[in-house]
């Protein structure tokens, strides 16, 4: 008789703590602008470096009104998201045969360890080279800088699931592809969605930096293009819409995890 009565103030509490944490989020917002602002107009900062939210959103404003901004905003967030995608789902496809073939894992082992050691960003003159100074070669970023985590993280996550289900499965005769698909990879859901939450700031890193050494637009090219002249508050507005692009991206992955993982 109580249950469904216990169920309901469960549901309730877990709205009322949702609404709470948002309340702090939203707070916590409010007053990191509120006082940037301040502190520009009282020159507690250098408003010619740090800008001031007002300008910010001013100029922000008036390029999507002119239409100078929107297309910068497309192209970098295409780049990034594709770059997402592609490295996410490579990186779970190289997880799933390292785990499928023993040896091959042993082989791979160490290559991949030296490979996530090493700075992807130095990496980027030489796809530029290799890959032309294209949308390619940005995309092909945003993909090296998330491959490889992708892989170990979910790798591993493979590698953790209780042997006890593979048993059971086995002694029902079941291939491995079955183990995979029936117990593995649906106990790895969790760490395959954190690795997305990872991922999407891995992928605006890697665009960026791509923006940075090659594209003629772009929000990595409004950023050196505002440093190159001086304007910051173009800088401030690029990493503004860049914190609020990645900010929803987050969120997707967050609503693609609800929908995956019923709590």
């Amino acid at each position: 008789m109580n249950g469904p009565k216990l169920f309901a103030a469960y549901q309730q509490k877990l709205k009322k703590e949702a609404k709470i944490v948002l309340t702090w989020q939203l707070s916590i917002l409010i007053l990191f602008f509120a006082f940037w602002e301040v502190a520009s107009r009282l020159y507690w900062i250098d408003p010619l470096l740090f800008s001031s939210p007002s300008r910010v959103f001013s100029s922000i404003w008036s390029r999507l009104i002119q239409g100078s901004l929107l297309g910068h905003i497309q192209i970098t967030l295409l780049e990034t998201i594709l770059g997402f995608l592609i490295g996410t789902i490579a990186g779970i496809i190289i997880a799933s045969m390292l785990w499928s073939f023993h040896r091959f894992s042993k082989v791979m082992d160490p290559y991949l360890v030296v490979f996530n050691a090493m700075p992807k960003v130095a990496l980027g003159p030489i796809l530029i080279v290799a890959l032309g100074p294209g949308y390619l070669s940005i995309i092909a970023m945003g993909f090296i800088i998330s491959v490889i985590v992708t892989t170990l993280v979910v790798f591993a996550a493979f590698n953790e699931v209780d042997q006890n289900y593979l048993k059971v499965l086995r002694s029902f005769d079941a291939t491995k592809w079955q183990c995979f698909k029936e117990a593995v990879f649906p106990a790895s859901l969790p760490a395959i969605i954190s690795t997305l939450k990872v991922n999407v700031g891995l992928s605006w890193v890697g665009v960026i930096v791509g923006e940075y050494l090659v594209s003629k637009q772009g929000l990595g090219y409004l950023i050196i293009y505002g440093f190159q002249v001086f304007d910051f508050t173009l800088v401030m507005s690029s990493l503004v819409i860049i914190a609020i692009l990645a900010a929803i991206m987050y969120k997707t992955v967050e609503k693609i995890e609800q929908l995956l993982i019923r709590k």
